[in-house]
């Protein structure tokens, strides 16, 4: 009998912050080891949690993107939510779809540059695919108490109304065994999560409804506490750095190809790169310069870095996060087994 290893953060108390529902971190390579559908594995995982659970699986080998449009170095390939055990069979289950390279695409998504360039070669999985089949808004699966929303980036304990934000790049930490920041979200990260990129399968947004340069929150300086109040697990920000970096060298300018997010902002004033003004809408100026991002900020003249000195720096250099505390993934997710 084969053991199917998973990662699990259990609902409760954990580094101060309150876990609402278990959350569940599976690698791809595992469950295929296993000769397991996607779906048996988050069953047979599911069955071994009897309150309410999120689950997310993964293809490291693989690439997605963030809200941000930066693309990453591992693609995540489903995701589930289950209670007392079971995933309901209607909505507690989605898939992730896979695209297939194509020009029309790249000029229809620009950000998708970077695919050829950074990742050549992988397979690219967004979000669901609302044709296959009817999915609640926020890319939402639900079982019972639990929730996991957009594509798996935010659980939510349906009874207590409790949330977490689980940015995609804090998840591919996890699963690499790497490093991570907790703490509030806060009002910079609740804005930058809102300067999204336009994309028919988001994994956020679908349908490409905001093109970058726009804010999907468009809620101007109110949009600084619409997610500030959650806990987070985000990624070090010297990893984010190095994938903010990546995008940049890759040839994506902020605000046109990429998001224009304080994150991205901050990395790409210390490597010379303005964003582009002119494609950057009002509303989304309001928002940054309700976080300190204003327009002054941006084009000050600070010292310019080398890649190796953002990353170096970039716990001074990359706002957000309310009283972050950084930790190895390992001291907050627990590592198990189940027989099948």
């Amino acid at each position: 009998m084969s053991k199917l290893k998973y990662r699990i953060i259990p609902e409760g108390m954990n580094q101060d912050i309150y876990i609402p529902v278990s959350a569940v971190f599976i690698d791809y390579a595992d469950v295929k080891a296993c000769n397991l559908t996607m779906k048996e594995a988050c069953e047979k995982i599911a069955a071994t949690i009897p309150g309410p659970a999120g689950l997310n699986m993964f293809d490291m080998t693989a690439t997605t993107t963030n809200s941000n449009g930066l693309m990453l170095d591992g693609g995540m390939v489903c995701i589930a939510a289950s209670d007392y055990g079971k995933i309901n069979k209607d909505f507690g289950y989605l898939e992730m779809v896979e695209l297939p390279y194509s020009e029309e695409l790249i000029k229809e998504e620009p950000h998708l540059k970077q695919w050829n360039k950074s990742f050549p070669g992988r397979k690219l999985y967004m979000g669901p695919d609302p044709n296959k089949k009817a999915i609640p808004i926020h890319n939402a699966v639900l079982t019972g108490r639990a929730g996991n929303n957009n594509s798996g980036t935010e659980m939510m304990h349906y009874i207590n109304m409790e949330e977490l934000i689980l940015p995609i790049t804090g998840q591919l930490e996890i699963m690499r065994d790497g490093n991570v920041e907790i703490g509030g979200t806060g009002g910079v990260i609740s804005v930058g999560i809102g300067m999204v990129v336009g994309e028919e399968f988001g994994r956020i947004v679908p349908h490409r409804q905001w093109k970058c340069g726009k804010t999907a929150h468009n809620s101007k300086e109110y949009a600084q506490t619409l997610k500030s109040h959650i806990p987070i697990i985000a990624a070090d920000k010297k990893e984010l750095a190095k994938s903010i970096i990546k995008a940049l060298q890759a040839g994506m300018i902020p605000g046109r190809d990429i998001g224009a997010s304080p994150s991205v902002l901050s990395v790409a004033r210390r490597m010379k790169i303005q964003p582009d003004f002119e494609n950057i809408e009002e509303n989304a100026y309001i928002e940054l310069a309700s976080v300190g991002c204003t327009m002054e900020w941006i084009k000050e003249d600070v010292a310019e870095l080398t890649p190796e000195e953002i990353v170096e720096r970039a716990h001074e250099i990359i706002p957000g996060i309310d009283n972050p505390r950084r930790y190895k993934a390992l001291d907050i997710v627990q590592v198990k087994y189940v027989e099948v």
